[in-house]
């Protein structure tokens, strides 16, 4: 018995049986099997929180593989090196910290196949497409929880790829939860950008979409949220971060908008020669 995950708990009502593989919450009334919790959590229909399940089930270790890999590729190949800097991100420290990598394309099926894993695995996780080819191909790579994040270093290709499932919950979270400050944003540059700079109570959600798990965790304890979205030329970040500061505020917590100049996200603001000092003057002036 414990506090449930699935709603504002504030004594124990979730029950897990782990002999009958069910669960139940006496305070919110919903209960089922491990694809059922799935669902309400990942907030996912059936067929995905199966596919999920099945994907978690070896995916850790392959996972693992796969990023110390990248890892080891990324100061082999010039042109990531020269993309990390054109990016601003130029730290060691900070490569190390987010295990930054660099997927060339062409050489990681082998790899797995030579560490035993088969080509069916390889193809229902998500690193190696249908056709038997490495699915990140000249991408800049970030381990997620469960995940993997891959930018893409040419202009012809999509910018964004994530493998398939949810993309996880907010990034480095265990490092910002006790902390009373967090700045939320919205790319994983920008939080490289702002933890290189020095601000360490930082932390990213892949987009200006919250999942509910990232959303809980933001609301786990009462705290000051700042939200540097981008200040997009449409006006969308902005409009996110209004729409985002909305429902955080329902569930009582102090939250500031970060209005950064126009067209910028905190990546280009440091890259177009912002500084910590400055930065932390939007953070004060925030709305």
């Amino acid at each position: 018995m414990g506090l449930c995950p699935l709603h504002d708990d504030r004594k124990p009502s979730f029950i897990v049986d782990p002999g009958k593989g069910l669960f139940y919450c006496y305070g919110c009334g919903r209960g089922g099997d491990v694809i059922r919790f799935a669902e309400l959590y990942h907030e996912m229909r059936f067929p995905h929180a199966v596919a999920l399940l099945r994907q978690w089930r070896g995916l850790a270790p392959l996972l693992h593989e796969t990023t110390a890999f990248y890892g080891l590729q990324l100061h082999r190949h010039s042109e990531a090196v020269t993309y990390l800097h054109e990016r601003g991100i130029r730290s060691p420290e900070l490569i190390e910290y987010m295990r930054i990598g660099y997927a060339p394309g062409g050489c990681l099926r082998g790899r797995l196949m030579e560490l035993g894993y088969p080509l069916a695995t390889l193809r229902q996780s998500g690193l190696v497409t249908t056709g038997g080819y490495d699915a990140y191909v000249r991408r800049i790579v970030f381990p997620l929880e469960g995940n993997l994040y891959g930018r893409s270093i040419s202009p012809s290709a999509p910018p964004h790829r994530f493998l398939p499932g949810t993309k996880g919950g907010l990034y480095c979270w265990e490092q910002a939860r006790e902390l009373v400050e967090v700045i939320l944003v919205e790319g994983l540059f920008d939080y490289a950008s702002l933890w290189q700079a020095g601000f360490r109570n930082v932390t990213c959600a892949m987009g200006t979409h919250l999942n509910g798990r990232q959303f809980r965790q933001l609301c786990d304890r009462p705290r000051t949220v700042y939200l540097a979205f981008d200040a997009d030329a449409n006006g969308s970040g902005q409009s996110a971060a209004q729409s985002l500061a909305c429902r955080l505020r329902e569930q009582g917590l102090n939250v500031r908008t970060v209005l950064l100049p126009d067209r910028h996200d905190p990546n280009s603001f440091f890259l177009q020669g912002g500084d910590a000092g400055q930065f932390r003057s939007l953070l004060e002036s925030a709305q």
